[in-house]
């Protein structure tokens, strides 16, 4: 079976929308996101009820959870703690009911699902080997996907060998049917990596590989619309740069 993975939608109903296209366009069976559907955009309602409707997993993220209340937003930017806020005020109830019945770990068959980590599913943001290894030690899964990061990347560990990774970009096949493996398919609606474009992973989980996409979206219709909600102008800006 092949399966679709996405993390970090960010209430950005634009980027949400062009992945789910080319995820449709694609032969995956199945959508499972790894958390943060709301936070930093201005659509939380709309990408809640995408997940509700296309996701057959779905975790909690850190922004998630501060908006169901679970975590204090003076852990938080100013940024993001201003958007959490609004975004509580906003939410529809049986939008907010379903993020407040969401975790942020699970496991789907022998693959392990983290928004974050495996040491910590909410808040470990995973870019280096050291971390990996840390986490690999932890996680009793051989495959796990994390999020949490917005870069799309890799970590692989074969036995008696450190932990090695790097960032991936669009068009990157890998093989994991040997080795232990940390996976990040990057974010769907404020990509980090300096790549624009809407960040996914197509799972294949009976030829045991992964491989890197990324979709075209309206990146200036999601920024118009944070600015119309009167969120951080930085919230908009950074959009177009990946950042």
């Amino acid at each position: 079976m092949k399966v679709a993975v996405i993390s970090d939608i960010h209430a950005n109903r634009h980027a949400f929308e062009a992945t789910l296209d080319a995820v449709a366009a694609s032969d995956a069976a199945e959508l499972w996101c790894l958390g943060d559907l709301v936070g930093y955009g201005a659509e939380p309602d709309a990408c809640v009820e995408l997940a509700r409707e296309h996701a057959a997993v779905c975790l909690a993220g850190n922004h998630d959870l501060a908006v169901t209340g679970e975590i204090a937003l003076d852990d938080f930017s100013l940024g993001a703690s201003l958007a959490a806020q609004w975004t509580r005020e906003v939410i529809a109830p049986e939008n907010l009911a379903f993020l407040e019945g969401l975790r942020p770990q699970g496991q789907e068959g022998s693959v392990g699902l983290y928004h974050a980590s495996p040491r910590d599913p909410v808040w470990e943001y995973v870019l280096s080997a050291l971390l990996a290894d840390l986490c690999l030690n932890e996680q009793r899964e051989r495959v796990c996907l994390i999020g949490h990061s917005h870069v799309a990347l890799s970590f692989v560990r074969h036995e008696g060998e450190l932990a090695t990774g790097e960032p991936r970009r669009e068009g990157a096949l890998l093989d994991i049917a040997s080795g232990e493996w940390l996976l990040n398919p990057g974010s769907v609606g404020q990509p980090r990596d300096g790549d624009p474009r809407a960040s996914w992973l197509l799972l294949d989980l009976s030829a045991e590989t992964a491989a890197f996409h990324r979709a075209e979206y309206d990146v200036a219709g999601a920024a118009a619309a944070i600015r119309a909600a009167r969120l951080p102008d930085s919230l908009a800006e950074r959009l177009e740069y990946g950042q």
